[in-house]
């Protein structure tokens, strides 16, 4: 039988709410823990930082738990269960508990990768084992998911992310001798042209992301590459690379994850060879070129990067060692905590 959390109250002057003491609504984490086919959940602190887990977590989700998304309105969450070909769907309280909706969507073989709309109209999902990309319409008011499409790229989708207005969807592969961004025009839900195939300069494009602004994309290319692609995104999503691109990354080794904070002046790259990230500052041509004393170290492996909504606080994903917090402070980190989450985090998704 699957879990439900019960909740932890966080007591403030006698009274018992899920609102801290300062004022400011904590946020919601979500982990997938793809080795014990889990979710775990924790509350965050948005003034702290600070990371608690709910009672009964984690809780159960399909085999293989690869990748999380929350849905905008806060009100679902997605699982991609890659054991099982399948997507769970999972209500969410107010509180952070959540129970699932049965049944199960069947999706294709291997599904993985997650990506939803801003508007919480569209899910994408990766497909590793058909070497596709899957659309779902979703319902406002239950959460359900209907196949809208399903387009055949001919390689292994390693990562998806979508522009803000939902208009493109841009998909890495890997390739030789370089790998490589597919940019699709995507329309009610289903990708309806290619707008163009974009080399990396490296083999194994992994991180993927479209900075705040929406002006330029991102990808770091894992090993032997080690380096980071910057591509600045014309006005029907087609990418031109900065002159330098790729970077050579000489700070970190295997670089799996990048994400650029919400004022878009910092980039993070988290480097699972190397234990460390990499921090980086943007220039307004979308350049980067990394601080004066770059690399933080954090636990095992680290493989996984997510910025709490209010932009003090960067959450790490480390295989072999828990989930790591990190103060914001002018582009440097400073470690919050690192939390046993009792398993292999892969994936991380945070209420908005």
């Amino acid at each position: 039988m699957l879990k439900k959390a019960v909740g932890l109250l966080l007591v403030c002057a006698g009274v018992a709410t899920w609102v801290s003491c300062s004022g400011s609504q904590s946020h919601f984490v979500y982990a997938a823990l793809p080795t014990a086919n889990e979710i775990g959940i924790y509350r965050e602190d948005p003034n702290s930082g600070v990371l608690t887990q709910l009672d009964d977590s984690p809780y159960a989700a399909g085999n293989g738990a690869e990748s999380v998304a929350v849905h905008p309105s806060k009100k679902y969450l997605y699982v991609s269960n890659a054991a099982d070909n399948t997507i769970s769907l999972f209500s969410i309280a107010t509180n952070g508990e959540i129970t699932e909706i049965t049944p199960r969507t069947i999706s294709g073989s291997t599904p993985a990768i997650l990506a939803i709309d801003s508007a919480g109209a569209y899910l994408y999902e990766a497909d590793w084992g058909s070497n596709s990309i899957t659309a779902y319409s979703i319902d406002s008011s239950s959460g359900a998911l209907t196949e809208t499409s399903n387009f055949p790229i001919g390689v292994r989708p390693l990562n998806l992310k979508l522009n803000a207005a939902g208009t493109v969807l841009y998909v890495t592969g890997a390739g030789s001798p370089t790998g490589f961004v597919l940019a699709f025009s995507v329309g009610s839900g289903k990708l309806q042209s290619v707008i163009g195939n974009f080399s990396t300069g490296g083999a194994s494009p992994y991180g993927l992301f479209v900075d705040p602004k929406g002006a330029h994309l991102y990808v770091t290319n894992g090993a032997p590459d080690n380096s980071i692609a910057e591509f600045t995104i014309a006005s029907n999503g087609g990418l031109a690379p900065i002159a330098g691109s790729p970077l050579g990354q000489t700070n970190g080794i295997n670089p799996l994850s990048v994400l650029v904070d919400p004022s878009g002046t910092y980039m993070y790259v988290a480097n699972e060879g190397s234990n460390n990230i990499t921090a980086y500052t943007v220039a307004s041509d979308g350049s980067i070129s990394p601080l004066a004393t770059p690399n933080f170290t954090t636990g095992n492996q680290p493989s996984f990067l997510a910025m709490d909504p209010n932009g003090k606080y960067l959450l790490v994903a480390n295989q072999s060692s828990g989930i790591e917090v990190f103060s914001l402070s002018t582009g440097d980190l400073d470690v919050v905590m690192n939390f046993n989450a009792g398993s292999n985090p892969n994936s991380l998704a945070i209420t908005p």
